[in-house]
């Protein structure tokens, strides 16, 4: 009996362009006997094919349960199609059919098997850019849709023969691999010094090598920017690397050559292992250990050690080389600016700088920057979204098309519609300078035109004086929303876990511009994606200075303890106080009593840098969250005390403030006072979530903010919630800081313009 034949065609959408999806499609038709062709179109992969029927189901499961490892299938659409005279399975040309778009892939780190090939293939023995389907670059080199080489940074590079023959094999794992080349057709490394230029890979290796070795910092042109490198256990040099960034006090990120070596100095957790260990390679923060140590000016004190392993082929080849466990690898930037992708301004700003510049001849379309990750509650939560996350959506329930949101001033991330997805940017950085606005808008424009976005709505958040803000005002012929800054924080949770449906909002951050003209920054909302209620927060305190009281934590801290005992504070027997320029504090206690200068705010941010300054640890900020990261950093394990708070309509930490000064008086261990201060706002999160349930009869809690990026704070409460029958959502693969900001304007904005068109 002659098995009954069918015909399908289907469009899959999802991640499904450069991880390798149609060799992988075409192998497992061959492998059930089906005939048919896949595609790539700008918006999906189409497939047709055709079959006996039980072999076409078998195809259907292998394609929805074993896709590429990078691949991400979101749907797979099914319509059933007329028998064709087809004979055999093929891949078919690339069709640009409209204005909708696929999936581009993040940059994917080299695989195991290009690693082998490395070292055994005649034409790639330590050929530093060598890739296949199944890893290399991807967002970093595309200037287009469909994802085919003529529409990337290796257009320049005609394949030689034997990477065409392989491009073209449809059984060979670089079959069209769009970065593939070898040492005869493509890109290559030079070495640059102010005295010579160096060609060969193992020269140049060996060059780096002694230049590390002896404690010389080189700039090395990475997948989406430069990097500065040097000895992570040289003093000297992790020092003069400071010097030449302007950076004085934010810690520097490391690179080992495997996780037994970070293991030497630091913990690693199953879970923070396999972040190190994934295709996307982030930057671990992990929790420092005593065996050994790297640099002092590495983590600059704090107990954290920002780690990564190799990523790119040329980390390997270097660290073959080098005699040293870790290099300091951090972006090529000065201070605040962007990271540099420019070959000739890289040479201007680094050549008299460094001991030399490794550059390669393939243009960077896309800056990243290294994505940053930490593991809380025994989950990868995600703090900066660049290197390997970044162009992924996220799906929303509905349309967001047209629609723009520009972000928030600090952190900065922006995100577009199309269709149901909104596409959040890579990390732009804080729009504090001309630098770091141009790339905004630069990047914007790639977006717009890479994705085939034309903004209808522009979304922006409420403070008058962002640059986003600005932005937005300027663009002529949109429609502008404005969205409350902490209402962003809750939707940006709610939109990446799925929810539309009214919550309880557990904001937790430093600075938000309120709807009554104060700056916000520890708000209880109840919430749906199209508006909020206020139910309480933090007690207003004036932070005399605005943004200068942000950068020198002390003078919150003097808010405080003026709101507390008066012109009293100024006797206390405390070591903070008498450590205080006298004219300065009269002069900050007049900014106070008189209202100059000095704008209320309702911040955890605030309140942290103000225990941090009083404990001593932090009184001058050398970077943003500085002191919440140094007091978190000394919380001793296992008290279960807490200080005294007091719940009203706003909550007030007056009896918490008189206890904290008197342990300080009672010389009580300053890790047992940063225990107890983390366990009372654990407890007053938990205290109001509570009544705003009695209130609302509402049992989910989502929590955001970049103050949960707090390690101790987000598992203490996530535990009491969950330990209470709360359902709680919280960030996982976007930050719960300001670069998530984007994606819940968009996702207000949409929700808004859904209902209005109902």
């Amino acid at each position: 009996m002659i098995p009954k034949q069918k015909a399908f065609f289907l469009r899959v959408t999802g991640l499904v362009q450069g991880v390798g999806f149609r060799p992988f499609v075409y192998r497992i038709s061959q492998q059930h006997g089906l005939s048919g062709w896949v595609r790539n179109t700008n918006e999906c992969v189409e497939i047709f094919v055709q079959g006996a029927e039980q072999s076409l189901e078998r195809f259907f499961h292998d394609l929805e349960s074993h896709p590429p490892p990078a691949a991400r299938v979101r749907d797979i659409l099914r319509f059933p199609e007329a028998l064709k005279n087809e004979t055999g399975f093929i891949i078919t040309r690339s069709e640009n059919q409209s204005d909708r778009i696929t999936e581009i892939s993040p940059d994917i780190a080299v695989c195991e098997e290009c690693l082998q090939d490395m070292q055994h293939q005649t034409n790639r023995v330590h050929y530093p850019f060598i890739n296949c389907t199944h890893c290399g670059p991807r967002f970093t080199i595309i200037n287009d849709l469909p994802y085919d080489r003529k529409n990337t940074s290796m257009k320049p590079f005609p394949m030689c023969d034997s990477c065409r023959k392989e491009y073209e094999n449809v059984n060979d794992r670089r079959f069209h691999a769009q970065p593939v080349a070898c040492s005869v057709c493509g890109p290559h490394y030079s070495f640059i010094t102010k005295n010579d230029r160096i060609e060969s890979v193992d020269a140049i290796m060996d060059r780096l090598a002694g230049l590390l070795l002896n404690g010389g910092i080189v700039a090395i042109k990475g997948l989406g920017g430069y990097h500065l490198a040097c000895d992570a256990t040289n003093e000297a040099a992790v020092g003069n690397l400071r010097l030449l960034k302007n950076r004085e006090g934010k810690p520097l990120a490391v690179m080992f050559p495997d996780p037994a070596t970070i293991r030497k100095y630091a913990e690693i957790s199953e879970a923070e292992e396999k972040s190190l260990l994934s295709w996307k390679r982030p930057i671990v923060l992990l929790e420092s250990n005593n065996k050994n140590h790297l640099a002092s000016g590495v983590n600059v004190g704090l107990n954290l050690t920002g780690a990564m392993l190799p990523y790119l082929p040329f980390h390997y080849l270097l660290f073959d080389k080098l005699k040293i466990p870790a290099i300091v690898l951090t972006s090529g930037n000065i201070s605040d600016e962007p990271i540099l992708i420019d070959d000739a301004e890289a040479i201007r700003t680094f050549l008299d700088t460094t001991d030399g510049l490794l550059v390669y001849n393939r243009k960077i379309e896309n800056r990243t920057d290294d994505s940053v990750v930490r593991i809380m509650s025994d989950a990868e939560r995600v703090f900066r979204r660049s290197r390997g996350m970044t162009p992924s959506p996220v799906t929303l329930p509905f349309s967001t098309e047209g629609i723009l949101a520009t972000g928030a001033e600090l952190v900065n991330t922006f995100c577009i519609g199309k269709g149901s997805q909104a596409i959040l940017s890579q990390h732009i950085g804080d729009l504090q300078n001309t630098e770091t606005t141009s790339y905004y808008e630069e990047t914007l424009g790639k977006f717009q035109r890479l994705f085939r976005m034309k903004p209808e709505r522009v979304v922006s958040d409420l403070h008058p004086d962002y640059f986003t803000s600005r932005f937005a005002a300027r663009q002529e012929g949109l429609e502008h929303f404005k969205v409350q800054h902490h209402h962003a924080h809750i939707a940006s949770c709610m939109a990446e876990h799925g929810l539309d449906e009214h919550v309880i909002g557990v904001a937790m951050d430093g600075t938000g511009y309120g709807t009554d003209g104060n700056i916000w920054g520890a708000e209880f909302l109840y919430c749906d994606l199209a508006d909020f209620e206020r139910f309480s927060h933090f007690e207003y305190m004036p932070l005399p200075g605005g943004d200068r009281g942000i950068e020198e934590p002390w003078r919150m801290a003097v808010s405080y303890l003026f709101s507390v005992y008066g012109d009293e504070m100024k006797d206390l027997d405390l070591p903070f106080v008498k450590g205080l320029d006298k004219d300065k504090l009269s002069f900050i206690l007049n900014m106070i009593s008189s209202g100059t200068n000095s704008p209320l705010v309702s911040s955890a941010g605030r309140l942290f840098d103000a225990v941090a300054a009083l404990l001593g640890l932090c009184g001058v900020a050398t970077f943003p969250a500085e002191a919440p990261m140094r007091l978190e950093s000394i919380v001793m394990e296992k008290v279960t005390e807490q200080y005294p708070f007091i719940l009203q309509d706003d909550i007030s930490f007056e009896p918490m403030i008189r206890a904290i000064v008197e342990d300080l008086a009672s010389e009580i261990d300053p890790g047992i006072i940063a225990a107890k201060f983390h366990n009372s706002v654990i407890s007053v999160i938990f205290e109001v979530v509570k009544k705003m349930k009695v209130q609302y009869h509402c049992n989910k809690v989502v929590l955001s903010g970049g103050t949960f990026q707090n390690k101790y704070l987000l598992e203490g409460v996530e535990r009491l919630l969950e330990r209470t029958g709360f359902e709680v959502s919280s960030h996982r693969i976007i930050p719960a800081n300001d670069g998530g900001i984007a994606l819940g304007q968009i996702a207000i904005a949409a929700k808004r313009k859904a209902l209005s068109c109902v």
